[in-house]
């Protein structure tokens, strides 16, 4: 498996990528596949072109199977978000290269925290963060659709 860090040129991979990501686990994410199923070139070009950002595609014999973004937060914070893998590809250590690349990112970007938010109920993806160092803060979430749960947040420091 290898990791590709991707660019704005790389619209339709990612494009592509994040509707599987919203079709196979849409109760893993905030953001719901109309959100984005529509969405033209210029809407996908511009989610790659986040300045300082750090957007990565996980591919395993020849095929993509993870994707993972990495932003600038507040400060010296920055946010992990997007963390997908591929139904075929859990548990072959793709969530863990990924969560990987992204702490690397922020490390030479200069942050002291990576911030990140899960979904109450994404287990899997919880024992991932806390396999790599993530603590639940006392802050409170986004707002699910349904206006009341909120994301569950969680920082790792990483100086």
């Amino acid at each position: 498996m290898s990791l590709r860090v991707v660019t704005s040129d790389d619209w339709p991979l990612w494009r592509d990528l994040r509707v599987a990501a919203l079709t196979d686990a849409p109760h893993a994410f905030r953001a719901r596949l109309a959100d984005w199923e529509s969405g033209g070139r210029e809407q996908w070009r511009a989610r790659l072109a986040t300045p300082g950002a750090h957007h990565v595609v996980a591919v395993r014999d020849g095929r993509p199977v993870g994707m993972v973004r990495g932003v600038p937060g507040d400060g010296p914070r920055s946010e992990l978000r997007s963390l997908w893998v591929d139904s075929e590809a859990r548990g072959a250590g793709v969530g863990d290269r990924l969560v990987a690349s992204v702490t690397a990112w922020a490390l030479r970007s200069g942050a002291r925290t990576l911030r990140l938010a899960v979904v109450p109920g994404n287990e899997a993806a919880l024992a991932l963060y806390l396999r790599h160092g993530f603590v639940a803060v006392g802050a409170p979430g986004e707002p699910l659709a349904d206006g009341v749960t909120r994301e569950r947040v969680l920082d790792k420091a990483l100086r």
